[in-house]
């Protein structure tokens, strides 16, 4: 039985419409430098630790995991109270994982672990019978089995975890150098005393005073100086390692190392791309979900005041999803006893009942999709600059507010279409009938978390992407792109060979050649060229990611409900199955910093790539390398960027730290996949 209460007055809901109607619309142009602020005050608490982890979503909290088991003192931090990210404070608890993985439970040792609690608390990995995946969960509940875990590693490896929730990084100090950073100021902030608790506003009411150092008549706040513990060997090259984790790619940003945002222009190693030249602003889709509750009767269903301003965007999307139960149990997360009921025809899984609980995340619903320079939410380094972000002391989270609060508002809108909406952008009239018995479900002990409903924080899905280090065979700096893991067959589709210049469709021809390539007379014709069929293989792999390339493109126009508003053209020309892919270090060493290594979606891969590097697996994957990394370069006395400085020739502590890894369970290649074996199907994505 559940242990919190479902209660949701819609007079809640009547106070986050109001909240989110009254705040103030500021930033909307880039060109006005951001507030004055106060300097940085000398710090009221200094932490040391070993690995000072930036973010404590599925990465974040997967490199913890790592750290603490490896006996390491890890501080970590995160803008919400909870660890988890992608399945707790964003509300996504519904696993996006591959078949064959799946499976085979092929994932790091820490994602079983995971799994193994989900189904030790329900009884089954699954406490809502969805159909987008086998297991849906309670944010909350994923939130609460993450910190056990990392409770449990503690004592397991013997290692300190320092814990910072409502925490952000606010400046950073370098090394005389510049090569290392030696220290990061943080801000943690609290309520003020006689205000309501913290998870009461939405984001976008209180973002930009988080990052603010002064107090203000809502939030406390104390200065946090992180610093490195106290090295056991004084030759070691660095005596600890910050991990960047965040959603967004907040650290690469403020350290201002080299990083892409949004579309890659088309080259032959992204030959699906629209664009010929980088375009920063469109990057996919963000979303605020929710949770509602069937209920027996109907219930009183107050139109929010910006709803006519969002309702042209919502959609059923297409025939097969057209009624309440399809987008209800899409992402059910709680259905007692749904073993024991009948199954809903069209889906497979249990017919809905009053009490079922179902978390929004809707492409064309909740998700939200700005792509121009005027509406984009994660601001690109030109905006910063010309906002001041990138002065000292002048870091804002580099985010929108303005899109934030559009995006809160559409997803509050979106809730207010599926029980009283008339209308369908894509599926015209007559297809959306009003659906009132639901309730929005709010309150502090909600799965969700939040007085307003909505999640903590959005669920992002595309971040900065450092560029990393530049070498002989990666002249522009290391990056993963489309080729490495797509299973187009680019010759078969006739767009590539219409749309792509001569020579750049030889050259993509003779990239995918594989072991062929040797063998290839000069002039052959490019589509005699054999594709291999098989992802990169790379000689640093420390992870590995399998998901379909999915995406959630930008809205060609602004605002992105605009009316008649679609998509931008040519950003799912990728879209489809992808290899069974790896993580490779390279991707998560940047530029410039020698003791910063990226996790979650901030690696160095295109947009495109990234639509497949994304999902739940992956992030523990990379999450779990990224800490695996930093204990190891910790104990071996060197930086990251050494342990791949003469590739491709043969590097032994690369390949002793590969060897780790595999030993604990963390794979960084599937079974029976090599540049010699062509045969993959057992592990094709879709």
């Amino acid at each position: 039985m559940l242990n919190f209460a479902v209660s949701c007055r819609f007079w809640h809901r009547a106070l986050l419409i109001n909240a989110l109607a009254a705040v103030v619309v500021i930033g909307q142009s880039v060109n006005v430098k951001a507030q004055a602020r106060s300097p940085i005050q000398p710090p009221e608490l200094t932490a040391d630790c070993e690995l000072l982890i930036v973010g404590a979503g599925f990465a974040g909290t997967a490199a913890a995991y790592e750290g603490l088991l490896a006996g390491r003192t890890v501080c970590l931090t995160d803008i919400t109270d909870w660890v988890g990210g992608q399945v707790s404070s964003q509300g996504t608890s519904a696993l996006d994982e591959a078949k064959r993985m799946r499976e085979k439970r092929f994932f790091p040792r820490g994602y079983n672990e995971f799994r193994d609690r989900i189904v030790k608390k329900y009884g089954s990995l699954s406490s809502g019978n969805c159909w987008v995946s086998v297991s849906c969960f309670l944010p909350s509940d994923g939130h609460q089995i993450l910190s056990a875990m990392l409770q449990d590693a503690v004592k397991k490896g013997n290692g300190t975890l320092k814990w910072f929730p409502n925490t952000v990084i606010k400046a950073l100090d370098y090394s005389p150098d510049g090569r290392q950073i030696i220290s990061a100021i943080a801000l943690q902030h609290s309520p003020v005393a006689n205000t309501p608790p913290l998870n009461t506003e939405p984001l976008s009411q209180l973002i930009e005073d988080i990052y603010r150092p002064e107090a203000s008549a809502r939030l406390k706040k104390q200065q946090i100086r992180f610093t490195p513990l106290p090295p056991s060997k004084t030759s070691l090259p660095t005596p600890w390692y910050i991990l960047e984790a965040t959603e967004t790619g907040e650290i690469i940003a403020l350290a201002d190392v080299p990083y892409r945002l949004g579309l890659d222009p088309l080259s032959h190693i992204n030959p699906s791309s629209p664009v010929k030249t980088n375009d920063s602003y469109c990057t996919q889709g963000f979303t605020y979900t929710f949770v509602m509750e069937r209920t027996a009767t109907p219930q009183p269903q107050p139109e929010p005041v910006f709803y006519p301003q969002y309702a042209p965007y919502f959609s059923y999307e297409n025939a097969n999803n057209v009624g309440i139960d399809a987008v209800f149990t899409y992402r059910r997360i709680w259905s007692p006893d749904f073993q024991k009921r009948p199954k809903a025809t069209r889906f497979g899984v249990a017919a809905v009942l009053p009490g079922d609980l179902s978390m929004q995340n809707w492409t064309w619903g909740n998700d939200y999709r700005p792509g121009t320079e005027q509406d984009n939410l994660i601001y690109s380094r030109e905006q910063l600059q010309q906002r001041g972000e990138l002065d000292t002391g002048g870091w804002m989270g580099g985010l929108r507010t303005v899109t934030l609060r559009r995006g809160e508002e559409n997803a509050i809108a979106y809730y207010h279409w599926l029980v009283a909406g008339t209308t369908d952008s894509r599926l015209g009239n007559g297809v959306k009938q009003p659906a009132p018995d639901h309730r929005y479900v709010t309150g502090l002990d909600s799965p969700i978390g939040t007085t307003h409903g909505l999640s903590k924080y959005p669920y992002i899905r595309e971040a900065r992407r450092i560029i990393g280090r530049p070498t002989f065979t990666y002249p522009n700096g290391f990056a993963m792109h489309e080729i490495d893991v797509s299973q187009t067959d680019y010759g078969e589709e006739a767009h590539y060979r219409a749309n792509l210049p001569p020579e750049m469709y030889r050259k993509l021809r003779k990239s995918l050649a594989g072991l062929e390539f040797l063998k290839l007379p000069d002039g052959v014709d490019p589509d005699q060229i054999p594709r291999r069929t098989r992802s990169t293989i790379y000689p640093d792999s420390v992870g590995i990611a399998q998901y379909a390339m999915d995406f959630h493109p930008c809205m060609a126009e602004a605002p992105p409900e605009k009316p008649g508003n679609e998509e931008r053209p040519g950003v799912r020309q990728a879209h489809g199955p992808a290899y069974p892919g790896q993580i490779a270090l390279r991707a998560m060493i940047p530029q410039k910093i020698d003791n910063l290594i990226i996790s979650g979606k901030s690696i160095a891969n295109s947009t495109i790539a990234a639509a497949a590097y994304r999902v739940h697996p992956f992030e523990w994957s990379v999450g779990a390398a990224a800490g695996a990394t930093a204990d190891f370069a910790l104990k071996q006395g060197v930086m990251p960027y050494q342990l791949v400085d003469d590739l491709p020739r043969r590097e032994p502590l690369l390949e002793k730290l590969r060897s780790q890894l595999e030993a604990k369970n963390n794979p960084t290649a599937f079974p029976n996949t090599s540049i010699f074996n062509l045969d993959w199907d057992e592990w094709k994505s879709w």
